[in-house]
């Protein structure tokens, strides 16, 4: 990792803030000609240290087309596998979460609220929910010893945190099992103790105990080496309490009025047969999507229990929507997106800023602008103020022309312990991590 330390202790997509007026188009770089800027600027000292030692794709091997696809080193006999955690500061100690546990939940929740991924400027910082992370850390077949904390002996306080969850991921024609990391936070006060490095070998070695060796991550800084890097792109929905907070500003020549009724959604949705998903409705929604998700390079393999688990609607937490046809009750296009708010930092007027992030969607019969711009008006109807998306999958044929604009963040998509030979077109990848 480099000695950047906040890039360093918190590894995890980024709250995406400030969007450009309209045209201000940023050029597009390939992830090699980034990756040589990147080399080129660090001294030797200041390189991925803990990464260049770590089975990841390095950036001198991009041009190495000799290198074959798949696991980069072979599993470890289990017997091998270190048996005893990693030691950690004499003053701290390892500890299992236990997200069953609401006090538990709750010293999460406040650890994250106050220390995890804020934007470049500073003013905003995500705020997952209790119920969200529930969600997120409790799928089918979950390991409890995957949600690592550390504490402080004497104060008993929470100071850091990491997790992993089990995940099928298919990359091209192979299903891989694979961790999915996430929720890397350690306390602010604590970025000099270089305990990150320690707490990824930490959930690598859990992980391995499992007999699984490789894992997908997000991080919103470059690391060696992503599969791909995508861009944000935010949907105002209540662009004056955007403006207000500084998430985005006015665009040249325009008015407040102006500007929100550019943004104006209808009232209704136009989608004859678009309703809620409902749990008789796993077993379509699971075909839909497992047809449509093959067509990507990588993308989750998903059974019913896992549509069941990440897609059935929670309130406050993932909305779904489908469409289906009043004539034959046949189930064609499906659409969601899942509950992210932002705490405003330093405004008189706001807390939270409310976001609604573009998860999973599958268009057959409907068009995908009109099945996205109905998920728009639902978005508006629940009171969101702005709508995130990445130019994953087929998002981009909607992003124009539904009004989004792209952002200031990149996400930049790893794998852990697996080559993919090419570098992947945001379009080539089906998978969204939290």
């Amino acid at each position: 990792m480099t000695n950047n330390t906040k890039e360093e202790e918190n590894q995890g997509p980024t709250p995406q803030g400030n969007i450009p007026p309209e045209n201000e188009n940023e050029n597009e770089v390939s992830i090699d000609s980034l990756a040589r800027k990147v080399q080129e600027s660090l001294s030797l000292a200041n390189r991925h240290k803990f990464w260049e030692t770590q089975p990841v794709g390095q950036f001198k091997d991009l041009a190495d087309t000799s290198l074959s696809e798949g696991p980069i080193e072979a599993p470890t006999p289990l017997s091998e596998v270190k048996q005893e955690p990693y030691n950690l500061p004499a003053q701290y100690e390892w500890i299992t979460c236990d997200m069953d546990s609401e006090e538990m939940c709750l010293e999460v929740y406040n650890l994250l609220t106050h220390n995890y991924v804020e934007d470049d400027e500073n003013m905003f910082r995500f705020n997952y929910s209790k119920e969200f992370l529930g969600w997120a850390l409790r799928p089918p077949g979950y390991y409890r010893s995957w949600h690592i904390g550390v504490r402080a002996k004497s104060s008993k306080k929470l100071v850091a945190f990491i997790t992993g969850i089990p995940a099928r991921i298919r990359v091209h024609d192979s299903i891989v099992n694979m961790a999915e990391v996430n929720f890397l936070c350690v306390h602010k006060k604590l970025r000099s103790k270089r305990l990150a490095p320690v707490m990824i070998k930490e959930v690598t070695r859990r992980v391995h105990l499992e007999n699984i060796w490789q894992a997908a991550y997000t991080a919103g800084v470059i690391l060696p080496t992503p599969i791909t890097t995508c861009q944000y792109w935010h949907r105002s929905l209540n662009p004056k309490k955007l403006i207000d907070v500084g998430f985005s500003r006015l665009g040249a020549r325009m008015t407040m009025s102006r500007t929100i009724k550019l943004y104006k959604l209808p009232d209704q949705t136009a989608t004859r047969g678009f309703r809620k998903m409902e749990p008789h409705d796993v077993p379509a929604v699971t075909r839909l999507l497992r047809n449509y998700l093959r067509q990507f390079a990588v993308a989750p393999d998903f059974d019913e229990n896992d549509v069941e688990h990440w897609l059935l609607p929670k309130e406050g937490v993932v909305d779904s929507y489908l469409v289906e046809s009043p004539e034959t009750h046949e189930v064609t296009d499906f659409c969601s997106f899942y509950t992210l708010p932002s705490s405003i930092l330093g405004s008189q007027n706001h807390s939270t800023l409310k976001a609604a992030y573009s998860y999973y969607n599958v268009s057959t019969k409907t068009p995908l602008v009109q099945l996205i711009n109905d998920a728009l008006i639902m978005a508006k109807r629940k009171d969101f103020d702005v709508f995130n998306a990445l130019d994953v999958m087929h998002n981009e044929s909607f992003l124009k022309e539904l009004k989004f604009g792209p952002g200031d963040g990149k996400l930049h998509y790893y794998l852990y312990n697996y080559r993919v030979r090419h570098v992947l077109r945001p379009s080539e990848l089906g998978l969204v991590l939290l």
